[in-house]
């Protein structure tokens, strides 16, 4: 390793970036927001540098008897600190350009610091503990804002509490199964294991699929992320979701099509229930959990497909966090300058905001995947390893996993002509106002540039996604500018106009009567938790009234056992002498303790 890479390998990038938030609540405005444009670009800086050489365990020490690693540099940490840096710099220059609140920016360089802790951690332990924190600051973030955001974070924090608990729980079995197979100390390093242990697998699934919003687990996303201010948004859209995708990744490296078949499900329920929706960022919040289905698709494929399927997989989480970062900043802006957060009182803004409309097209089109644009190289990498699992009888059939991704497509397509139709061209221009601010329109232009030199240089994105020598051989080699991909880039973009305007009546229609699981889940959850408070207050209340009547009862006894007596309609005389008594008192003890010893 050379000097100047053992220098930054020194640097763990998440103490820099928690100082700047701490910077951003005592300097002036200005000045705080550009010392965490610096520490967040050094971030990915860093990242870029270290790809150059510095890779290896740092900072590494013991815990508790167990090896831990703070700062793990490989190819995987790498690529995430890669394009976390570079999009959380874009984020912060909007978040200024949009007037968010101090307090607001300090909460969200804490989520970017807890996050990059994630990313780096080179043992589960270190990765829990930052996976907590990282619980933790997000909700932070989103309560921040005040109003509905309040209750919302609450049930944020309840979904993530309780998956992490889980997680957590699987970190626990994974090592007390691996004792015995590796040294004690190391038995939690990525190092020393391959993914987190047999025995530990349905824990882990659910634990990190929590965050990655497998279905049924999901309904935190779409009723989080449309309540907090719009710059916070943009950083939630974006980091805990991907930094579950690559810790799931981490715990199932050889993947499994059961993996890949939650993801297919995943994109068709995501980009189903986003077409319902006229709440934009409750849109796109939706479309996280299916385009996150076309990630764990690629990752589940590396079953039979192999390193293509999962550089595919990493590629799409790549140009994900672009692309999906760029749209929540488009429809932000529309939100900060409108006020209007109904798509259907929307209209007309393309002549009034030009700067936005473009950029979200830019948005739309990689993530829909337009040739051109980033998404369309990721996302066929992931059909492409869909393919291959054509000839392998399943047990729902041949080829289902690929219609499932091309279904998904064709939802995500039907989505943004949607969103892009009610937001700028809908009905007659009755709002007009001002376009993006200096810095929001930095920030964006910084993440849409990224999607379009990604979709024309492609081979500088797969550069950066490990296994890089793999795909780039003669053998492997990808061309996402085939006559194929094309041809079913435009079948898609054909089936997706078709299928809106064609249904764009009987989706108004569904979208009143088709609630999603948070329509029952919420209320149950909120019943039952308020039962179980009851029903322990009153157990409680009814063990203390008879605690207390016995004890009443007892004082009275002994302090006139002649009333008491009488009472009960037995009147005697009641005399005993002091040995008597103290024969008496022995043998009710020895009686009692004899009586708790049996129980």
């Amino acid at each position: 390793m050379s000097a100047s890479a053992g220098l930054l390998a020194s640097i763990p990038p998440y103490v820099l970036i928690a100082f700047a938030a701490l910077a951003v609540l005592a300097l002036p405005l200005r000045s705080g927001h550009a010392v965490a444009a610096l520490a967040t670009a050094f971030t990915f800086a860093q990242a870029v540098l270290l790809g150059d050489g510095g890779t290896g365990a740092h900072l590494a020490t013991q815990f508790l008897g167990f090896d831990v690693v703070f700062f793990n540099v490989d190819q995987f940490s790498l690529l995430m600190g890669v394009v976390v840096g570079f999009l959380a710099t874009a984020a912060v220059l909007y978040a200024y350009g949009s007037e968010a609140p101090t307090w607001m920016t300090a909460f969200a360089l804490l989520y970017v610091a807890t996050t990059l802790g994630t990313i780096y951690a080179g043992d589960w332990l270190t990765l829990v503990f930052f996976w907590e924190l990282t619980a933790v600051t997000s909700t932070l973030l989103v309560w921040q804002h005040g109003g509905a955001a309040v209750r919302a974070g609450y049930r944020y924090a309840l979904f993530h509490g309780t998956g992490g608990t889980v997680l957590l729980a699987a970190v626990v079995v994974h090592g007390a199964s691996m004792l015995g197979s590796v040294p004690a100390g190391e038995i939690f390093l990525f190092s020393s294991t391959t993914g987190i242990h047999a025995s530990a697998t349905v824990l882990a699934a659910v634990g990190i699929g929590v965050n990655c919003g497998f279905i049924f687990l999901h309904s935190w996303l779409p009723d989080t992320y449309p309540r907090p201010h719009v710059a916070a948004s943009v950083f939630l859209s974006v980091f805990t979701t991907k930094t579950a995708a690559y810790v799931m990744y981490r715990a199932f490296p050889e993947g499994g099509m059961w993996l890949a078949y939650l993801g297919g499900f995943m994109a068709v329920y995501g980009a189903f229930f986003a077409l319902l929706q006229y709440d934009p960022r409750r849109l796109l919040s939706y479309h996280i959990q299916a385009q996150l289905g076309y990630m764990l698709a690629g990752f589940g494929l590396a079953t039979y497909v192999g390193e293509f399927a999962v550089v595919g997989g990493f590629a799409h989480l790549f140009n994900n966090v672009l692309y999906k970062s760029l749209l929540f900043m488009a429809v932000g802006v529309v939100i900060y300058r409108t006020g209007v957060e109904d798509i259907r009182d929307m209209g007309g803004l393309w002549r009034v905001m030009p700067v936005t409309f473009l950029v979200y097209l830019v948005g739309a089109a990689s993530i829909t995947a337009v040739p051109g644009f980033n998404g369309f190289i990721s996302k066929g990498m992931v059909i492409d390893s869909a393919h291959e699992v054509h000839n392998f009888e399943l047990l729902f059939g041949e080829g289902l996993l690929w219609w499932l991704l091309i279904l998904g497509g064709v939802g995500t397509f039907m989505s943004f002509i949607k969103l892009g139709y009610y937001v700028f061209f809908h009905g007659s221009a009755t709002l007009s106002p001002d376009d993006a601010t200096p810095f929001q329109t930095g920030g964006m232009v910084l993440a849409a540039g990224a999607c379009v030199f990604f979709g024309v240089f492609y081979t500088q994105l797969i550069e950066l996604m490990p296994f890089t020598d793999l795909i780039l051989s003669k053998e492997v080699y990808f061309k996402p500018y085939s006559q194929s991909h094309l041809t079913e880039s435009a079948a898609l973009l054909v089936a997706g106009f078709v299928g809106f305007f064609s249904l764009k009546r009987p989706l108004g229609w569904l979208a009143h009567r088709m609630p999603d699981v948070d329509a029952v889940l919420f209320p149950a959850a909120f019943y039952l938790g308020r039962g179980s408070v009851w029903g322990v207050t009153e157990l409680w209340a009814a063990v203390d009234r008879a605690t207390m009547a016995v004890a009443g009862a007892a004082m009275r006894t002994a302090s006139d056992p002649r009333e008491v007596l009488s009472r009960a309609g037995v009147d005697v005389e009641i005399r005993a002498g002091i040995g008597r008594s103290v024969l008496f008192l022995t043998l009710a003890a020895g009686i009692a303790l004899f009586a708790f010893l049996l129980a």
